[in-house]
């Protein structure tokens, strides 16, 4: 069957797979094309999207053949694609001051791309260019307070720009949006469905697969259970080799956990080793992030090569399974145009080396969370394993900061710049009396108009929470201090205390780690009492190296989220977050408590 199908030029934004699964929710197919693909190969073409990007429309000149603005097909122009369309259709471009990140209010005008919509909607922005005149015969059909053309259409030709991101779940209505321009002006019809994606990866997988097996490293989680029930379907379970590496960066008691929930699962085909020792002792002394993250990804291959000398595997006969999603391959840069924000641990260089030697099966590295969750109900699997919360590959490895002596440089330098700056804008006071606010002097890995950044925490109290302060306040920080790119509340000890803390030299250890694990035991547990696991996307718990007495401080960061692209902190009920807050003091071993009120974008969910 040929399905009509909506392309997707990418010009590297983080939300560009994003576009395609929209649609695919839909049940239109889309696919994802080279900025500069000959559309005319493409049988039963419907709409052309031109996603976002980290680059500039002014300064980045990607390969596009502006012909595509005339080919009569519906198109709609994302971020920078919205731009690109005003740039070579005759419009004016102009560079923000303040890049803006995170919620805006759209007031929506007419517009069939708009049917349904009413008033002021809830978007999501990321970008630092904007249109500052329309093209001709165009027409602004929204506007937000700090961006006058956030949307345009010529209705005669079908062609949309919009600055904002429909494709993700935070624009309140983007569903909607994509639908109206899949459905009412690009005509598709409903013609797929996940089911017809499994029928087809299966083929692929036994195509790929040939005569050879598949060795997978399985961590438990949905991703990695769910390819292991994929494999095991498709080429026998005699053809799959599940090994469990409990690396000593898990959670705590997760590899009996694992173990006994693949077993009951009816998983017959899996190993366990304990790797404790070697990856705490190749750990020892580091403290960069990205370092850390490849040094964990490499101990993975070396330990699956020694398995495989253990078993005499000829190499040939095996291919390497990893359970990679999308997100994974993103974020390291895994599309042409894309920024590295971070590098997974199953996107290190070995595992590239052996991609490109073909020797590696990824059979849901182009699906999302809520699509893996989805396959995982269509092969069977229990509920319990399908919502298993996302646990990174590093483990707690990438949840335990370090600090080395002498790497801080000028840290005071730059918070008392960030301090003035506070002063100057006088941001807080807007929403807030009797509010107090600090900068901790270390840093984290966040994503800012689709780049990486790697910057500072700000740290604010106020004596009420009140939580639709907070969602407004964290985005006028981040976006307005360039330096600062998470937003923290103090909710444990005084805040004139902060001011105190200083960094703690530490690297990963096991002491660190038994300590990291009983205070994410404490809040997975208090969780699942408030029967929160299906609203809590994840819930990272964080050990840096700040605070008194040599006692280090922990941040909390549970999030919502649908595909882990974005997402929004989530906001603890008082009562959940009291408790959690007192079983973390009552362990006398930490100096500050602080809850992450950072969304995605700017902060990445993880910290490293």
């Amino acid at each position: 069957m040929s399905h009509q199908q909506v392309a997707v030029l990418d010009f590297g934004s983080q939300y560009t797979h994003l576009i395609a699964r929209r649609f695919r929710q839909l049940g239109v197919l889309a696919k994802l094309y080279p900025t500069d693909y000959d559309l005319s190969r493409i049988n039963n073409l419907i709409g052309v999207v031109l996603s976002g990007s980290p680059g500039s429309v002014d300064e980045d000149q990607y390969p596009f053949n502006p012909k595509v603005l005339k080919s009569g097909l519906p198109i709609l122009g994302l971020c920078y694609g919205h731009q690109l369309i005003a740039q070579n259709l005759g419009g004016r471009l102009k560079k923000q001051e303040a890049r803006e990140y995170g919620r805006a209010t759209l007031q929506v005008g007419q517009s069939i791309l708009f049917d349904g919509l009413e008033g002021g909607e809830v978007v999501w922005m990321s970008h630092g260019d904007s249109v500052e005149e329309l093209p001709e015969s165009f027409k602004t059909i929204g506007s937000t307070e700090g961006c006058p053309i956030a949307a345009m259409a010529n209705e005669a030709k079908k062609i949309y720009g919009l600055q904002f991101h429909p494709e993700v779940t935070h624009t309140d209505s983007g569903l909607k949006i994509l639908e109206n321009f899949a459905y009412k002006i690009c005509r598709a019809g409903q013609d797929w469905r996940l089911e017809d994606w499994e029928k087809n990866i299966e083929k692929q997988i036994k195509k790929q697969a040939g005569h050879k097996k598949v060795f997978l490293l399985v961590s438990g989680g949905v991703d990695s259970t769910v390819c292991f029930a994929l494999l095991n379907k498709a080429l026998g379970e005699q053809n799959v080799y599940g090994l469990h590496i409990d690396t000593g960066l898990m959670r705590k008691d997760e590899a009996v956990q694992v173990r006994g929930s693949l077993a009951q699962a009816g998983f017959k085909n899996l190993e366990v080793k304990d790797c404790a020792g070697l990856f705490l002792s190749k750990l020892e002394g580091v403290t960069e992030p990205e370092e850390k993250r490849k040094i964990i990804g490499q101990l993975f291959i070396e330990v699956k090569e020694q398995v495989s000398e253990e078993l005499k595997l000829n190499p040939k006969d095996w291919l390497l399974g990893q359970g990679t999603i999308y997100p994974d391959t993103i974020e390291t840069g895994g599309t042409r145009h894309a920024d590295t924000i971070k590098t997974h641990h199953n996107r290190v260089d070995k595992v590239q080396e052996l991609i490109g030697q073909g020797k590696v099966i990824e059979p849901l590295k182009d699906l999302y969370k809520d699509e893996v969750r989805e396959l995982g109900k269509l092969l069977g699997l229990s509920e319990k394993l399908i919502w298993r919360q996302p646990f990174p590959g590093p483990g707690l490895g990438i949840r335990l900061l370090c600090h080395k002596k002498g790497d801080a440089g000028d840290v005071s330098q730059v918070a008392e710049k960030l301090r003035q700056a506070f002063d100057k804008i006088k941001i807080i006071e807007e929403l807030c009396d009797d509010c107090e606010i600090a900068v901790l002097p270390i840093k984290s890995v966040g994503v800012q108009g689709d780049f990486r950044s790697y910057a500072h925490p700000a740290v604010i109290k106020w004596p009420s929470v009140d939580w639709l302060k907070v969602e407004k306040i964290s985005p006028m920080i981040t976006n307005k201090v360039k330096e600062v790119n998470r937003v923290l509340l103090n909710v444990g000890r005084a805040m004139s205390d902060v001011g105190r803390g200083e960094l703690i030299t530490a690297s990963v250890s096991k002491e660190r780690l038994d300590l990291l694990r009983e205070i994410d035991a404490i809040a997975q547990a208090e969780v699942f009492k408030a029967d929160l696991e299906k609203d809590i996307w994840q819930f990272p718990v964080v050990l840096i190296p700040f605070g008194i007495d040599g006692q280090e401080s922990v941040v909390l960061r549970p999030v919502s989220s649908l595909e882990a692209m974005t997402a929004r902190f989530y906001p603890l009920e008082k009562e959940v977050l009291s408790k959690i807050v007192e079983r973390i003091e009552s362990l006398n071993k930490t100096s500050f408590i602080f809850y992450d009120v950072t969304n995605k974008p700017p902060g990445t969910i993880e910290w490293e």
